[in-house]
């Protein structure tokens, strides 16, 4: 093929490259020294025009997966040394490409094929901007040929890959790297969208019009099927493409109203976006006909089919329901400007076709579960999900009725029924279907019913009536499935566990159905609970086996907690809206079915009070279910937002009129406070809690709800704290855990929770005294037990005994989390318990340096401690602060803690590996608070004699930190990361302590930036870019004063006559040039990577000329050397750059820099 690169081919070389790649794959297959054999793949994909090699390997090869390493090796080839092709180079490659999958469309090897497509799409991409119009038409004028049949329907299908390959390549979610920008990457997509996907839509909607007549009427498979398939996938990826560059007509008011969405719902579990081609794609989309042509070839095949239980899973049948599904969220102006009326009666001419997939709901599960195909059902629930995605609920609930005497959300509330009984009933983990179409299915009903203020009246009334009539198959249909599983020993029933997101999600969803109905939902729950509550009493007296019903008392406090609370995490929760806004005839508090719901199952709670009856129905799993519905209740209730932040009084709520949802709406935001109920649920929580604590001992997931959850919620917020800390209950509580022994039994980590909680209470005491008083009360015994234990005169004869360990690591807890609590109010007393306890600290650190546990702990609370006092200190606290800090790194390295050896064995050293990786992620945390600005910006305002020097201490922190630090540990993610932000940090801050480090730290210091800027974490990288810059500016702006910067400190590296001394400045300049030019280079890093080239280029101009002089005299290709040396002038000499370092030299520097990447990047990486 003239024009092909590579120059003329040498028949025994290439012979010999094809044997030596087929045994390399053969070898691979075989899993015989894969090693060796990925060398010799990688060879030719690395080599320098290797195209006639892999032609002849494409082209001769009988192995498959040699010719498909020889087609990547094309691709690669060609995008690194893009830049040295000529144009007929280019343009011969796509067409070899192109030709081999159009004459090879008969091969059995569909993969090969497939990446010879993905090669050409690749290729045609990169060339994009540079080919002409005229260019472009030529290489698509065969494609098109090809997908309009005139070649046969193997050529037909091989042409439409091609296109479907083109278009996910143009899209930037599934675009191949080339080390372009952006830009390059948008330019592309806006040209194919706005000049070419039409077209290419056209083309595929002509493959399908042409085959189905042959589809339609042959009695067996052929090939024009597997063609229509394919285009039937092309035209559903088009239509998934995100269109930008649309114009879209003005939204009117009467569109809105009537019942149209116009903006895009954010979806839990799927991805749902409009589908806005815009006007030009009317006439194919709209005023054809099209959507009736793809529904009625639907519908015909299904019924040529109708015999045939698993044709829905055919390619054809899926491709056909994917592409109707994707034409529900057409959207905007590829209408007319209707009013809506076109788009609405396209979504009811789709739905009139697919209720046929769906109904009758009862009739199509059954089929189902007796082995016909489910995926039609699960497209079908993705339709009514569409359409909802795009309508108001009233509607969506009108859709259905142009051919039905019910509305939308009946249908829906009937296939959500079937789908929860499939999902209780299923016995075979295999039979997913149900499940799938309940999780779409809840996400219909969550558009429908979350977004209330969009739509006042989401529903009619014949739709709440369905809601309520399926949430109460729901309820009855779950406690059924827990009845059942009372006495089931395996883990089959994980989904009723508290903690399962999922369960809870969907528990989440249920809520809102019953929201929907509140006036027969909740009363429906009240009266579930008593039937339960009564039944329990009755089997109190009897013999009778109580455990099914306490299992559904266990799913019905769930539920309930749910439909009455959200969720909220982290915000101030409100009392749903839908149980305010309903319940409009309620009159008298008591009868406020809310109200009662919530009173009787706070009431059944009570009991577990009574150690009797705690013993025989409160087990840790129900306890579990009571502490989770009391935390959300207590959120929710107890804090109404307009109560406790003032926006309307007590008396204003009183004033209210008694008539309709607003009074209903002022009983629920009082009820809670009325009659001191609210101080006694406070109470309750309070011994609910202890008891929890002390009586469940091991209950991990309860005590983990009781501190985190629940205690934490009433302590969180200010209006039930103030009263809290007001009870009996709470100080006997905070007295055992200052004094008492019963606590002690937690885990390390409530322990922690517990005390932070407890300790955040005293900012809820008004008197400052009684505050501080609180606190010493709480944690003085703490810290002064540790001072006990330090000080024992038989410390070392009794610290390695266990119990000793235990309460030493019990008590650092503690004060770890009473650390985490410091808040303005309660710093100063924090700070005097940590004062008091800093000495023993480094006693027990002297005594413990063999226990890794405890050494960790030490230094998880200075590190803790330190964070939350820093923004707090004066000078001389401050000064005390970091003394004590010095001394405990001091002794942490006089020790050798954190040392591993080599000697011992390689499962003791990794696991001396870890310890010591949580050891040194504490230090440098500890490090990174000590130089945070507000602690430092306090140092600088004293000049007492004796104060510190911040910047020493953090360097003889770093000098003792470092040596503990292996560039095997800075394999670590997280250690690396924590690394590199206090590296970047101090240089950035301190550079001038640089020049005073002895040549070891220098060393280390260096060496961890050479190996920052080679890793492959992002975030590291760009931090060392970071520190480089720190360096190299300072040295520079210190040149400029006349000063010698950084010039005592010199590095050894290699030189072509040995080892040669080098600055720091020359040092990085060579580094990051070698990066730049001949490494993997991320172009989104380009702006920091200039930020420290500038200051190193003028740093070390002559190296920087020497450097570019000997790159450009190795180059052996004129035009690659031409090319190379403009790039080199332009970076600097364009945009007017100047020798400063001033805000807008460094902006011109990264455009010159990203113009430069972008030039070389196209020739420089090859090898």
């Amino acid at each position: 093929m003239q024009g092909f690169p590579g120059g003329a081919p040498d028949p025994q070389q290439l012979q010999a490259t094809m044997v030596a790649i087929e045994q390399a794959c053969s070898l691979i297959q075989l899993h015989m020294n894969p090693s060796e054999a990925e060398k010799v793949i990688s060879s030719l994909h690395l080599s320098l025009m290797p195209y006639q090699a892999c032609r002849f390997i494409l082209e001769t090869s009988q192995m498959p997966n040699a010719r498909f390493q020889a087609a990547g090796a094309i691709g690669d080839a060609a995008i690194r040394e893009w830049g040295i092709l000529t144009d007929d180079n280019k343009r011969c490659l796509i067409l070899f490409c192109l030709n081999y999958v159009m004459e090879h469309a008969n091969s059995p090897d569909g993969y090969v094929q497939s990446k010879v497509s993905a090669v050409a799409a690749r290729l045609l991409k990169r060339g994009w901007v540079e080919f002409s119009d005229q260019e472009k038409a030529a290489i698509f004028f065969e494609v098109e040929q090809s997908i309009r049949g005139i070649h046969g329907p193997n050529r037909q299908f091989a042409a439409i890959n091609f296109l479907e390959t083109l278009v996910s390549e143009f899209s930037p979610s599934t675009a191949s790297a080339m080390g372009l920008p952006k830009e390059f990457h948008e330019q592309c997509e806006r040209s194919l969208e706005l000049h070419f996907l039409k077209d290419f839509y056209c083309w595929a909607q002509s493959a399908v019009f042409n085959t189905a007549d042959k589809i339609l009427n042959s009695n067996v498979t052929i090939p024009e099927e597997r063609a229509c398939s394919a285009a039937l996938r092309l035209m559903f990826q088009i239509l998934s493409w995100n269109f930008k560059h649309t114009v879209e007509h003005a939204s009117s008011d009467a569109k809105i109203n009537s019942g149209l969405r116009i903006d895009t719902i954010n979806l839990k579990k799927f991805e749902c976006s409009l589908v806005k081609p815009g006007s030009m794609w009317r006439d194919i989309l709209i005023s054809s006909g099209h959507t009736t042509w793809v529904l009625n070839f639907y519908t015909t095949l299904r019924q040529k089919y109708s015999y045939d239980t698993l044709w829905g899973d055919s390619p054809i049948a899926v491709s056909c329901r994917q592409l109707i599904v994707q034409l529900c969220s057409l959207a905007g102006s590829v209408f007319p400007n209707d009013n809506g009326d076109a788009q609405i009666k396209h979504l009811m001419m789709i739905l009139s076709a697919v209720v046929l997939w769906i109904e009758p709901p009862d009739v199509i599960a059954a089929s189902i579960r007796n082995g016909g195909s489910e995926s039609e059902f699960i497209d079908g629930c993705h339709a009514l999900l569409s359409m909802a995605s795009l309508t108001t609920g009233s509607l969506f609930d009108n859709l259905l009725k142009s051919i039905r005497h019910y509305g939308t959300i009946n249908l829906l509330s009937a296939l959500t029924s079937e789908a929860v009984k499939s999902v209780l009933d299923s016995q075979s983990e295999e039979e997913t279907w149900g499940v799938d179409s309940l999780d779409i299915l809840l996400e219909t009903w969550n558009v429908i019913l979350g977004d209330v203020d969009a739509d006042k009246s989401p529903i009619s009334v014949d739709g709440v009536l369905a809601a309520s009539s399926l949430f109460k198959i729901i309820v009855e249909s779950h406690l059924k499935a827990a009845a059942d599983s009372a006495f089931e020993d395996t883990d089959d029933t994980e989904y009723f566990h508290v903690s399962v997101s999922k369960r809870d999600e969907q528990l989440a969803l249920y809520a809102l159905i019953a929201r929907a109905a509140p006036d027969t939902t909740i009363p429906f729950l009240a009266q579930l609970f008593s039937e339960r509550f009564a039944r329990l009493h009755q089997q109190r007296n009897g013999e009778s086996d109580p455990t099914q019903t306490l299992e559904e008392l266990y799913w019905l406090l769930l539920v309930t907690s749910h439909v009455l609370t959200d969720s909220g995490e982290g915000e101030t929760l409100l009392i749903p809206e839908a149980l305010q806004a309903g319940f409009s005839n309620v009159i008298e508090v008591a009868q406020h079915p809310v109200v009662a719901l919530s009173w009787s199952i706070i009431n059944f709670s009570r009991q577990c009070l009574d150690p009797g009856i705690r013993e025989k129905y409160f087990s840790p799993r129900l306890m579990e279910a009571v502490i989770w519905f009391l935390a959300r209740w207590v959120a929710t209730y107890l804090v109404p937002l307009d109560v406790s932040r003032g926006l309307v009084s007590r008396g204003e709520i009183d004033s209210i009129g008694t008539n309709g949802s607003q009074h209903s709406r002022k009983l629920l935001n009082s009820f809670a406070w009325e009659n001191n109920q609210g101080e006694l649920v406070l109470d309750f929580v309070v011994l609910i809690s202890m008891l929890a604590l002390t009586t469940y001992q091991g209950e991990s997931e309860l005590q983990t709800l009781t501190c985190q959850k629940l205690l934490a919620t009433v302590v969180r917020r200010k209006h039930t704290c103030t009263y809290l800390v007001q009870l009996d209950s709470w100080r006997d509580l905070t007295r055992a855990f200052a004094s008492g022994r019963s606590l002690l039994s937690l885990s390390g980590r409530l322990q922690r929770s517990l005390a932070e909680t407890l300790a955040c209470a005293a900012s809820c005491i008004k008197d400052p005294e009684a505050s501080a008083q609180y606190l010493r009360d709480l944690m003085g015994p703490i810290a002064g037990c540790l001072v006990e234990n330090a000080s024992r005169s038989d410390l070392k004869s009794v610290a390695q005994q266990a119990d000793v360990i235990y309460m030493v690591c019990c008590l650092l807890e503690r004060l770890r989390g009473a650390a985490r609590a410091a808040q303005p109010r309660t710093q100063k007393v924090l700070f005097e318990m940590g004062r008091t306890v800093m000495n023993p600290l480094l006693t027990l650190l002297e005594i413990y340096k063999n226990q890794s546990t405890v050494v960790y702990m030490i230094l998880k609370f200075v590190v803790d401690f330190v964070d939350g006092q820093a923004v707090f200190l004066d000078a001389k606290e401050t000064s005390a602060l970091v003394s004590f800090c010095l001394r405990l790194l001091q002794i942490y390295s006089s020790h050798n803690i954190g040392k591993v050896m080599l000697s011992v064995s390689s499962s003791l050293r990794s696991e001396s590996q870890a310890e010591k990786y949580k050891d040194l992620r504490a230090l440098l945390r500890l490090l990174t608070n000590i130089c945070s600005k507000d602690l430092v910006g306090f140092l600088s305002d004293c000049d007492g004699e004796g104060s510190p020097d911040i910047a020493e201490v953090i360097y003889v922190g770093l000098d003792i930190v470092t040596p503990l630090i292996s560039l095997d540990l800075l394999k670590y993610p997280k250690l690396s990361r924590d690394y590199f932000v206090l590296m970047s940090l101090l240089l950035e801050v301190y550079p001038e302590k640089v020049a005073h480090l002895n040549s070891d730290a220098f060393a280390r210091i260096i060496g961890s930036l050479d190996f920052g800027l080679r890793n492959q974490d992002t975030d590291v990288f760009e931090r060392c870019l970071t520190a480089v810059n720190a360096l190299a500016s300072y040295h520079f702006k210190e040149r400029l004063k006349g000063r010698g910067g950084l010039n005592s400190q010199l590095m050894e590296s290699e030189g072509s006559g040995g080892k040669v001394q080098e600055s720091i400045s020359s040092h990085f300049l060579r580094i990051l040039l070698q990066i730049l030019l001949f490494e993997d280079f991320r172009l989104e890093l380009a702006g920091h990577a200039a930020d420290a080239l500038l200051p190193l280029l003028f740093c070390e101009q002559e190296l920087y000329q020497r450097l570019v002089h000997e790159l450009l005299e190795k180059q052996q290709n004129p035009t690659m050397k031409s090319r190379l040396a403009t790039a080199f002038h332009n970076l600097t000499s364009s945009n007017n750059l100047s020798s400063s370092l001033d805000r807008l030299n460094r902006q011109r520097f990264r455009k010159n820099l990203l113009s430069f990447l972008v030039d070389v990047s196209s020739f420089m990486q090859i090898k």
